[in-house]
């Protein structure tokens, strides 16, 4: 028997999926969230075998609701749901150490079947999410990455510098590579076009 919390702010589907994956195979579902506070507190309340969550949910998104379950759950194993698998969101699951990516648009079978895969401490990641990732065209280093990413988030090269434990020195000058790769003239347009071209 395998547990699961499934955490999806689409409630039909969530439902869904509740009332599904149990009928598929040996799942338990422990309980449900409808946003990312709800997938932290249940896992960490339940700590199931496995959390199945939803990519895009409002306030704390999927990857925010991983980030901060691995700060206590590091070994927890995480199967995440996507409409839209973007190589930067891709990217990012993967160095969380989110350790399956399927299709929202899968079958509850097949979701049943990578559930078990994982639990059973496989991976798994959809060919067409996949194939996603692999036509990343983004220029820009990891550093670069995260120095936009707080950009975008607000945070000034002072505050940058802390979060990363870099040098301010340093983020300037990463902020201006972004900038010239990106051909724009301010690192909060560098941070908007790295967004729009789904490179964050």
């Amino acid at each position: 028997m395998t547990t699961v919390v499934l955490a999806d702010d689409e409630a039909l589907l969530r439902k869904a999926m509740a009332a599904l994956l149990p009928m598929e195979g040996d799942i338990t579902v422990l309980a449900e969230a409808e946003n990312g506070e709800q997938a932290v507190a249940a896992t960490l309340e339940h700590r199931p075998d496995v959390l199945v969550v939803d990519l895009e949910m409002p306030g704390v998104d999927g990857l925010g609701a991983v980030a901060r379950i691995r700060g206590v759950l590091p070994d927890q194993v995480i199967l995440m749901l996507t409409r839209h698998a973007r190589p930067g969101v891709l990217r990012r699951a993967l160095k969380l150490g989110v350790q399956g990516f399927v299709s929202k648009s899968a079958d509850p079978a097949h979701i049943t079947a990578v559930i078990a895969a994982l639990h059973s401490g496989r991976r798994w990641v959809d060919p067409d999410v996949s194939a996603l990732a692999v036509a990343d065209d983004c220029p820009l280093t990891d550093r670069e990455v995260d120095v936009l990413r707080a950009t975008g988030d607000g945070y000034s090269v002072a505050d940058i510098a802390a979060r990363l434990h870099l040098a301010e020195g340093t983020v300037r000058n990463y902020l201006s590579n972004a900038m010239q790769k990106t051909q724009t003239r301010t690192r909060h347009e560098a941070a908007r076009f790295a967004r729009e071209h789904d490179w964050l």
